[in-house]
């Protein structure tokens, strides 16, 4: 075998997984901030030099020869952005520096500021946890002394720098501006604890409702009997709103995906009836018929009955005569008129005369062509007139005279 043969492939990657229970001690990062009594803190404290005093010059040049170490003190109930930007603004206002926070207890937070949300393990818990935070001062002082300071060998105070005053005191950090150990931070407009607290008390009955709906009891939320009831039922309201949305969507959506599906058909059958092709026929149609209803009716080209009086040599119709216009035997007319054409012209129009005389039951024809034949017959005498006067005055002349 060759030599590549007998080399073996890479080892597989390892890759180390988290413990289920860590050790904060192996995990430095992923640790909260240790208490002051703590053993971590208590080796930071003794380790740091706190008779070599840094001055504000010093510290903003970092130029020392250990970690500045900046207190910050506040009750953080209902910890939120506002309190985290502020500890952020502490932890960067100096190279190098050591975050220590105080929180007050709840006695002492109710006597001087009131009644918080939060109790004092809740509220350690919440500013331990921030990432800014190296230090937590459990039951800190409402006005720092220079014992507390020296104790815990502060070298800076960071707060917001609106005057706060107390019971004889214009401002509790007024001294420490005066002594050069105050640096400030910005508020965050618009959120404090009393804006949040200020939105659940608008919202109350809604707060409430939705607490009874995630299973809390009356006693629990401090309502009366009626209230629950009345809570209650407002949100049966509420959820049948909302559940006749749902299915009123979902009919809106079914209606759209069925119409999709049957647009194509509609749209054949649309074009089938009423397509280019359709529209023309009909408009033809419908012109013709609008031109044969207002064009006038043509004239008649016989009589009454369709029969014609003079034009037909059927021999299926006869038009009998009397006995006096027929000497004496029935004769029919198309048999009259094979005679006429053998018969002089004066013969002929006395004929056509006689016929036109007779009795108008025995012609199937309408009175206008009785009258346009009386009129032939009338024009004929009077031409065969003019001819036989020009012959008589032609014979005078030509007759000799005596």
């Amino acid at each position: 075998m060759s030599e590549m043969d007998n080399d073996e492939g890479p080892p597989p990657a390892t890759f180390k997984m988290l413990p289920l229970f860590m050790d904060f001690k192996e995990f430095t990062i992923c640790k909260p901030a240790p208490f002051s009594n703590d053993e971590e803190a208590i080796l930071e404290r003794e380790r740091c030099d706190y008779t070599k005093r840094i001055t504000y010059q010093m510290a903003r040049s970092g130029q020392t020869n250990r970690r500045v170490r900046v207190y910050a003190d506040g009750i953080y109930d209902l910890f939120h952005q506002g309190h985290a930007r502020q500890l952020m603004q502490a932890k960067n206002i100096f190279p190098n520096v050591y975050l220590i926070v105080g929180v007050c207890n709840d006695e002492l937070t109710h006597r001087m500021k009131g009644r918080t949300v939060m109790n004092g393990f809740e509220r350690y818990e919440g500013v331990r946890h921030c990432r800014y935070v190296d230090e937590i001062v459990q039951d800190a002082p409402w006005t720092l002394s220079d014992e507390f300071l020296a104790d815990n060998k502060i070298d800076f105070v960071a707060h917001d720098d609106i005057p706060y005053e107390t019971a004889g005191m214009d401002d509790i950090y007024g001294p420490l501006k005066a002594r050069g150990m105050f640096v400030a931070t910005e508020r965050t407009e618009g959120v404090s604890t009393s804006d949040i607290v200020a939105r659940i008390v608008k919202d109350y009955d809604l707060y409430v409702r939705r607490n009874l709906a995630r299973g809390y009891s009356a006693k629990e939320l401090n309502v009366s009997f009626l209230s629950e009831k009345k809570f209650r039922l407002q949100n049966k309201m509420d959820e049948l709103k909302t559940r006749g949305k749902r299915e009123l969507t979902k009919v809106k959506g079914d209606i759209i995906t069925k119409w999709e599906e049957k647009s194509r058909e509609f749209i054949d059958t649309f074009l089938l009836l009423f397509g280019r092709e359709r529209l023309n026929h009909l408009w033809n149609e419908s012109k013709g018929k609008l031109i044969q209803a207002l064009s006038p009716p043509g004239s008649p080209s016989g009589s009454v009955n369709g029969d014609d009086l003079f034009g037909t040599d059927s021999g299926d119709e006869y038009l009998d005569l009397p006995p006096e216009y027929s000497g004496g035997s029935s004769t029919s007319l198309n048999g009259s008129a094979k005679k006429q054409e053998q018969q002089s012209p004066q013969a002929l129009r006395a004929y056509h005369k006689r016929s036109l005389t007779a009795s108008p039951s025995l012609f199937k024809t309408n009175s206008t062509t009785f009258k346009t034949a009386y009129d032939y017959a009338d024009n004929d005498d009077d031409a065969e007139g003019e001819r036989e006067q020009q012959q008589s005055y032609k014979t005078d002349l030509e007759r000799p005279r005596n």
